[in-house]
């Protein structure tokens, strides 16, 4: 990191760890659950995209890729932004994970959902913010300083 004040360094790595802890958190919790499965947040999607969750949701071939993903992409990515490995990737993995989730509950007027919320929103919701400051992440990579990016790359760099 270049020429960031310390408060700034700070609240990124802050940030990039809060993230990633959540990222794992919720992909372990997953993979514990022998029960778990994307079948119905999918098929209880809204919006344009809908049919094409439902679908996601309703063929067992494609929601057990799904689910995989779902839970392996989710630890991946809090491992790498924890660690600060390959954080552009796992920060680019997130926003695309997290852009799905948008699509499939997108926050719209009249649109309500089996599943319960945390609250009420309106067009912004906690995945499209934690998506945008995933965004942050790619763009100021705290991970070359704080992180194995930066020890990786300093490393081979006096090689």
């Amino acid at each position: 990191m270049t020429n960031y004040t310390k408060g700034q360094e700070f609240f990124l790595v802050v940030l990039r760890l809060a993230i990633g802890w959540h990222f794992l958190y919720e992909g372990v919790v997953k993979l514990w659950n022998p029960n778990w499965s994307a079948r119905g947040y999918l098929t209880d999607s809204a919006g344009p995209f809908k049919d094409l969750f439902y679908e996601m949701g309703s063929n067992p071939t494609v929601l057990s890729v799904v689910d995989t993903a779902n839970v392996w992409g989710l630890i991946l990515i809090g491992l790498g932004l924890l660690f600060g490995f390959m954080t552009r990737w796992a920060a680019l993995g997130g926003i695309i994970l997290l852009g799905f989730y948008f699509l499939s509950h997108p926050p719209l007027i009249d649109v309500k959902y089996a599943l319960p919320s945390e609250g009420s929103y309106l067009f912004i919701n906690k995945n499209l913010i934690e998506l945008f400051a995933l965004g942050v992440l790619m763009v100021f990579p705290s991970s070359q300083r704080w992180g194995l990016d930066g020890l990786l790359k300093r490393t081979y760099a006096t090689a």
